[in-house]
């Protein structure tokens, strides 16, 4: 991808986007009957389900760990075999899809109130059923609404987005072009009512004067996705109280 020209002389990226606007998001709670809580997000082409168990009582290989004071959480990642163009299988044991679920496993630790569940545990898994960029990001997002729909117990909501540079110029909610093309790109995981970022992680490398400036846009995307999330709960909440009076 070298020599790839990832913003126009008009300032529009690839896909036509600004630098600052993210991808078309849509957003749905409740897709699954037997969870607890579940969620599909689309960020661009990239589609993630979540879906939450528990808290529940621990399974017996999780019991070494039991905490008297706060709950276990568990995470698992796949990544279906059709979801990019390479076509390859990345069956849920691999290198990448551990490293990526304790990454999302260490961001919710920050997050849910642990201690209101002592003994027990929650159980996230999530399935990437279409790649294109901001697979932790989409996962992150999708995870936080999952576990809304489930009643868990949050200090807030969790909303992730990432960033890159180019020609200067700070893009937002990275695809996979976006990524491809060899920049650094910033992820973080930010609670935007408490101002708390919780987790972040810088792939490649940025000078020093330009770590703030690509991290101030992260944030302000993570705030805009959690306008989006925000409203999808309340339009979700409006909808089920809807069909119960009806009912």
């Amino acid at each position: 991808m070298a020599g790839l020209e990832l913003i126009s002389d008009q300032g529009y990226r690839i896909d036509g986007r600004k630098p600052t606007e993210l991808r078309q998001i849509r957003c749905r709670l409740g897709v699954f009957t037997q969870a607890d809580g579940s969620s599909y997000v689309e960020q661009g082409n990239t589609k993630v389900l979540a879906s939450i168990y528990g808290p529940h009582e621990p399974s017996s290989n999780m019991r070494s760990k039991i905490s008297h004071d706060k709950c276990i959480i568990n995470c698992e990642y796949s990544q279906a075999s059709f979801s990019s163009a390479e076509r390859k299988h990345r069956p849920r044991g691999d290198r990448k899809s551990l490293d990526m679920a304790a990454h999302i496993k260490q961001t919710f630790e920050s997050c849910i109130h642990t201690t209101l569940y002592p003994r027990s545990q929650i159980d996230i898994f999530l399935q990437i059923l279409q790649s294109d960029g901001s697979n932790y990001c989409a996962c992150v997002n999708a995870a936080t609404l999952a576990i809304v729909d489930a009643g868990i117990a949050m200090k807030d909501y969790v909303c992730a987005c990432s960033a890159s540079l180019a020609k200067g110029t700070t893009l937002v909610d990275i695809n996979h072009v976006e990524e491809s093309a060899g920049c650094a790109e910033l992820s973080a995981a930010v609670m935007p009512k408490l101002n708390k970022i919780v987790y972040s992680e810088l792939n490649g490398r940025l000078h020093e004067d330009e770590i703030g400036k690509v991290l101030d846009s992260v944030v302000l995307g993570c705030n805009d996705m959690f306008a989006v999330m925000e409203r999808t709960v309340r339009e979700h909440v409006e909808e089920t109280v809807s069909n119960f009076t009806h009912s």
